[in-house]
Formats: C-alpha cells, structure tokens, sequence
C-alpha cells in the first residue's frame, strides 16, 4: 500500500472511483476534490491510494494557514474495495505524511465526519481522534497531535 500524488498520469483513475451506494452523503467524489486542491494547490496534496498499481481510493490532506493545523479531506475507498484494511492502512500514511510536516510547522490534525458514519468514526477513533467539540447539524470535527517524524 502507498500513496501517490495525483497528476496528470493518474487523475483519471481517480474520477473512476466509486462510492458505494449510500455513501454520496459522507464523502465528495475525487472530482469535486481535485478541483478544491486545484485551487488550494499551495496548501494541498491529493493522493492516490494504491495497493500494487491499482488505485484503490483517495484522499487529500491540505494545510489551514489561518488555524495553523492539517485537514484530512474527502478520504474514499472504492467501493469494490472496501472492507479489506486498506482505509486504516492508508490513514496511517497520511498521519506518516502529515509527520513531514510540509507545509508549516503544526502537529494538529483536523478532520470532519458526518455523524452517522459509524464505521468512518470508529476508524478515526482507533487511530488516536477524539471530537473536539466543534460540530454542525450533520459533521463532528475529531482533532488529534502528531509528533514531529
């Protein structure tokens, strides 16, 4: 398993990825999210989630200036690939990446989760996310520290 950036050799194997059904309402497609790291692209790294050659998922980690901290965003995994570990495995290669610290000196990491995602929740939690209060009608924001790599 690792990730890859995503570029011109690969973003269309991104717009390819499926959510499974039901699943639209937690997550944007990775065509809305490469157009947020498009125009967040000093701040953000969109990444392919591959096991072998095969892009299995996506996720983007982009940097909030303003609260000074890493934001995971729109994390998928296609839908005929779900339920094989690749998610947790992922996850913790984002956390390695945000270790790296590459776009400012911060070692909070932010992401949000809708409410009913029990299976999205239960896989933050397990890797060191608690809520840190803030949350709208349908999203908990979960927070945790990294340390430096």
């Amino acid at each position: 398993m690792e990730l890859r950036e995503i570029g011109e050799d690969n973003f269309l194997d991104a717009f390819n990825l499926k959510l499974a059904p039901g699943q639209e309402r937690f997550v944007s497609h990775p065509v809305r999210s490469l157009a947020q790291a498009y125009v967040y692209r000093d701040q953000c790294r969109p990444f392919g989630i591959y096991v072998k050659d095969r892009m299995v998922g996506y996720v983007m980690v982009i940097y909030d200036y303003d609260a000074q901290e890493y934001d995971i965003w729109h994390m998928m995994i296609d839908e005929k690939e779900q339920g094989k570990g690749y998610g947790s495995e992922a996850f913790d290669r984002v956390i390695e990446f945000i270790r790296t610290k590459p776009f400012g000196d911060s070692g909070r990491v932010a992401l949000t989760c809708n409410r009913d995602n029990s299976a999205a929740m239960k896989l933050y939690e397990s890797k060191g996310f608690s809520a840190s209060g803030n949350e709208d009608s349908e999203e908990i924001e979960m927070v945790m520290t990294v340390d430096q790599a």
